[in-house]
């Protein structure tokens, strides 16, 4: 007998994904499955482009279907849709909203935001980075884009791009070495504005670059939009750790999901003689991870060229594509997608359940 399209279905139904831990037919990921005589053909329409398993899913998908009887060939088209996560009326169509977070200064935040954002967007995402670190604003020199001036078009401020992004700070409308002496209130508005008065289109993920501790851009940011979630930056000693407690504590009484920890300059490794040496000795990003029950999505290596590249205006995952350190950078990624995937699929599962959620949205 000719293969049927429940047949192809029920066989799928052995591809589970192993974040989600749901199979890929009931979470919806096959689409346009087309059968002719022998021959198969479907897209696995996966919840993020950066998705870490997504070849270990194409390869389980078309085995099982090759494996039923009548079947010879499967063509498995892999694609993406970010679901959205949120329902800002300040940001309308940006599905997704990633606060990058410390407890102190110091520990690399800022870096580590810029190329996770550029990371994210060579997976494929449309992706926004937002420096709210209205004190000292960094992106624009870490993204090569100091010198340059937003321009604004039907009351809106337009983004500056770079390296296939598009970024908003207050860097880009401050003159070079002017300080910001700003009490609360007017650090809330600025983060307001820079979130409603920028138009930044529509974007599946939206990277926000806070400032570190635990004062007024924070909060306001958690009050004024849903975040999908926060990602703790840290150094692995125990003060940065005793501090970064600090903000997810902050962040849990703000109801705002802490979604991962990230260990920076975890070790450094002598590219003469490749020892490795811990040049912080105290508690590590995993441990932190644990004792606050938060997933851990990968640690750092410490590499001066990081730096070096960040103080020239290239992203290192763009200048050392190749480098360890890009390679970490890409995993955590891969990581921090899967986690922003499974938030919004519990929030609609939640939605579903009491009936919130329309069906054109599932």
């Amino acid at each position: 007998m000719p293969v049927t399209e429940q047949d192809v279905l029920d066989a799928l139904k052995a591809v589970i994904d192993p974040d989600l831990k749901r199979d890929i037919v009931s979470l919806g990921f096959v689409k346009d499955l087309q059968i002719e005589g022998s021959s198969v053909d479907f897209k696995v329409e996966l919840t993020t482009p950066a998705c870490p398993v997504k070849d270990l899913l194409q390869q389980q998908a078309r085995d099982v279907v090759l494996a039923l009887s009548g079947v010879e060939s499967v063509e498995v088209e892999m694609t993406a849709r970010v679901r959205e996560s949120l329902n800002a009326d300040l940001i309308p169509n940006v599905k997704n909203v990633v606060a990058i977070a410390s407890g102190k200064g110091g520990v690399g935040k800022s870096t580590v935001s810029v190329n996770l954002a550029v990371a994210l967007a060579q997976s494929g995402a449309k992706v926004g980075l937002m420096d709210a670190d209205v004190y000292g604003p960094s992106v624009p020199l870490m993204m090569g884009c100091a010198d340059e001036r937003p321009w604004t078009q039907d009351s809106k401020i337009i983004p500056i791009e770079r390296y296939g992004l598009k970024m908003m700070s207050l860097g880009f409308l401050l003159e070079e070495g002017q300080a910001v002496l700003w009490r609360g209130p007017m650090v809330a508005g600025t983060v307001k504005q820079l979130l409603a008065d920028v138009d930044w289109g529509e974007l599946d993920y939206l990277i926000v670059d806070l400032p570190p501790g635990t004062g007024d851009a924070p909060m306001s940011l958690a009050q004024l939009v849903p975040l999908t979630g926060v990602v703790i930056v840290a150094t692995p000693h125990d003060v940065a750790a005793n501090i970064a407690g600090k903000a997810v504590a902050l962040f849990e009484r703000l109801n705002a999901p802490l979604i991962g920890v990230i260990e920076n300059m975890s070790h450094f490794v002598c590219p003469h003689c490749g020892e490795v040496s811990k040049i912080f000795a105290g508690t590590s990003g995993d441990e932190m991870a644990r004792y606050f029950g938060i997933p851990f999505l990968g640690s750092i290596p410490l590499d001066p060229a990081i730096s070096a590249s960040g103080d020239r205006g290239e992203p290192s995952i763009v200048a050392h594509p190749d480098s360890v350190q890009a390679n970490r950078i890409r995993e955590i990624v891969g990581k921090l997608a899967m986690e922003v995937s499974k938030h919004g699929m519990a929030e609609r599962d939640l939605m579903r359940g009491i009936g919130i959620l329309k069906r054109k949205d599932a």
